[in-house]
């Protein structure tokens, strides 16, 4: 009898699946229905990473600790993981692409370090959140994969691969006029900005940056420059519409206050024109 899930995997607490598992067994005989690869780097979430970096110790020390400690690369701070790229070691005969993959084949897996039972041996390097690592991870016969593209360069294919999940998600709920607010500008939320206005939705993205400054280029000063008097140190928060690539996010000098609301029409790329009642009493909230 096969285990789609890797139930069998889950060391504590039982009955959970492996995503919500304390602990997972990666030492256990590779089952008829698993994938066994060999690990070569792993992709670290982005949260995850900034989490680790910030404790002032060694990163790759710390994920040699939390994979030994739990089976899986799962940050227990942030609850992320990430991805990994390798070369298939063997595949099981009742594994859905055992017709497909061939020991030696080079591919992403598409689902979470999270839930993929993981053994590393070694860390060799950290180079941002790509660690190359050897090691041997297990991927269920319900986890994703994909080969990987010979036309992409190694980094862009792990940054779109590690977040496909974000803009296919996107996909299936945005409408057509729809309002959707995207928190995060990272590679997911571009990603899902993007797919968003894909689909025809109006899209505005929230990102926080550690400093800002008031004065901007154009088109966003006409907005900037009505904010209230008193109104002179704001909470942090910069949103703007990051939905088009010809019109970059603006670039913040570092010696700026702490942060500034600005608001971009989807639609139109000009800077949204409330009234100056309304944005006397957003910038009023701000600074409450």
């Amino acid at each position: 009898m096969g285990d789609p899930y890797g139930l069998r995997r889950v060391v504590r607490p039982k009955g959970v699946l492996p995503q919500q598992a304390e602990q997972l067994d990666p030492a256990l005989p590779m089952g008829e229905d698993e994938l066994l690869i060999e690990v070569e780097h792993l992709n670290i979430d982005a949260a995850s990473f900034r989490q680790l970096e910030s404790t002032g110790r060694e990163v790759g020390e710390q994920v040699m600790e939390i994979v030994r400690a739990r089976g899986k690369m799962h940050n227990p701070v942030t609850g992320s993981g990430g991805m990994l790229i390798g070369r298939v070691a063997s595949v099981g005969p009742k594994h859905p692409a055992r017709e497909e993959l061939r020991a030696g084949d080079r591919i992403a897996t598409l689902v979470s370090l999270t839930l993929t039972p993981l053994l590393l041996r070694e860390v060799r390097a950290v180079r941002g959140e790509r660690i190359e690592v050897r090691g041997t991870a297990v991927l269920f016969a319900t986890g994703l994969w994909a080969p990987m593209p010979d036309d992409l360069p190694e980094a862009v294919a792990l940054s779109v691969l590690d977040v496909c999940g974000a803009p296919a998600w996107v996909a299936r709920i945005a409408r057509k006029w729809s309002k959707v607010l995207v928190i995060g500008a990272g590679k997911s939320g571009s990603l899902a900005s993007a797919q968003a206005r894909k689909n025809g939705a109006q899209v505005t993205v929230a990102d926080v940056r550690p400093r800002t400054s008031w004065r901007t280029a154009s088109p966003t000063r006409r907005w900037c420059s009505t904010r209230p008097r008193r109104c002179k140190r704001p909470r942090t928060a910069t949103t703007w519409s990051s939905i088009a690539p010809r019109f970059p996010a603006p670039r913040w000098p570092a010696s700026s206050p702490p942060a500034m609301a600005v608001k971009f029409s989807s639609s139109a790329w000009r800077p949204a024109s409330p009234s100056r009642r309304s944005e006397r009493k957003v910038w009023g909230k701000m600074c409450a």
